[in-house]
């Protein structure tokens, strides 16, 4: 799940707003598209899913720790980017997995991370067993946006180290081009679509308040590679909303591509086993002398790592609506159309929105505004 419009003004993966839609010519004097209306009503309202994202100021914790009899490598902490670097994330912790020539080894988390984790070891050679008290769609992994947004909180500009933005960059690509090797395949695990950001006043972003995080943006790093925004003329634009801008970005279809992920692991020789951890302690219990980290925010207790922030985000769900193909940002509330609902989040004026907060109960009011502020663009 993502935040706010910095993504939006840097004309990459433009926070939270996906659909499955055909890209649009972008040719001078394109004919204004008709768009099939989106039915916001709060009628259609199936339920509220709220989830934690774990910031790290300094990023993702990917490194090794001996606990015990033993090596754990840690793989988490990636903000509102799980998805998005999940398999450039993978690469760098099965090399430290594979490092001392141990091929037995244990996941711990069923995720986007985990399971992307364990098939890049077992695509190495490893033996992978994961080990979590959850599956895939019961995991905070599954209430996510869906939507390539590898930047999106993922670190402090003012607290990471010197290495950190190639680090990132590297992820990234990486990421970008497995993710595209699901493009296409049944079910549309991975798509392109458009979005539309109906901006009401443009211009500069206000300055941060003093005490906000300077969350790092690091987008412009692979302009080289993803499809870039441009603002509509009015003969193009759908809205009655004077500026406009469209893109086309990358979007997960979180239940298709998890099954896939699942499916794939299962496939390749992977076993699942229930199981709780309540401490490090536990890791004691596990046969296979490597252990993999992948538990996310549930990182926080297990390790008593403080330095994961917790950041709400909260995501009303429409009933599905299959001619609809493109997302919206409007008034700070973000609209992506998947094959699973209509997913409907406020994401606030700034970065800041969320942060440190554990409450994960639903809050019906702000569902049912977010739902109008979207509707006020669709009259009757």
């Amino acid at each position: 799940m993502i935040s706010n419009r910095r993504l939006v003004l840097s004309g990459l993966g433009l926070a939270g707003l996906a659909g499955c839609a055909p890209r649009l010519p972008l040719s001078a004097g394109f004919a204004r598209p008709t768009l099939a209306p989106l039915r916001m009503d709060v009628d259609r309202l199936t339920h509220i899913t709220v989830c934690l994202r774990p910031f790290r100021a300094t990023g993702p914790r990917i490194e090794v720790e001996t606990i015990g009899d033993k090596r754990v490598v840690h793989n988490y902490g990636h903000g509102g980017s799980g998805w998005s670097l999940s398999w450039g994330s993978a690469a760098l912790a099965a090399r430290l997995a594979l490092a001392d020539g141990q091929r037995d080894i244990a996941v711990i988390g069923c995720g986007a991370i985990g399971l992307t984790s364990a098939i890049t070891l077992q695509r190495a050679g490893a033996r992978v067993t994961i080990h979590a008290r959850e599956r895939l769609a019961y995991t905070r992994s599954a209430r996510a946006t869906g939507t390539w947004s590898p930047d999106s909180r993922i670190a402090d500009a003012d607290a990471v180290s010197p290495q950190f933005p190639a680090l990132w960059e590297a992820m990234a690509r990486a990421s970008y081009a497995a993710h595209r090797t699901y493009v296409g395949l049944p079910g549309e695990p991975v798509s392109w679509s458009d979005r539309y950001v109906l901006l009401e006043a443009p211009g500069p972003r206000p300055p941060r308040a003093e005490g906000d995080i300077h969350f790092a943006e690091y987008g412009r790093q692979l302009y080289d590679i993803v499809p870039r925004s441009r603002a509509l003329t009015r003969a193009e634009n759908p809205f009655p909303i004077d500026n406009v801008r469209l893109s086309t970005s990358m979007q997960f279809n979180v239940a298709a591509l998890g099954e896939r992920l699942m499916a794939d692991f299962l496939q390749e020789g992977g076993r699942i086993e229930t199981a709780d951890f309540q401490s490090p302690a536990d890791f004691s219990r596990l046969k296979e002398p490597v252990v993999v980290n992948c538990t996310g925010y549930g990182a926080r207790a297990l390790m008593r790592d403080e330095s994961i922030i917790p950041v709400r985000g909260q995501i009303a769900w429409l009933a599905p609506q299959p001619e609809v193909r493109y997302g919206i940002f409007y008034r700070q509330v973000t609209v992506l159309p998947r094959p699973d609902g209509i997913v409907v989040q406020y994401v606030g004026e700034s970065d800041m929105y969320g942060m440190g907060i554990t409450d994960e109960t639903p809050d019906r009011a702000e569902a049912e505004r977010s739902i109008r502020t979207i509707a006020n663009l669709f009259p009757a």
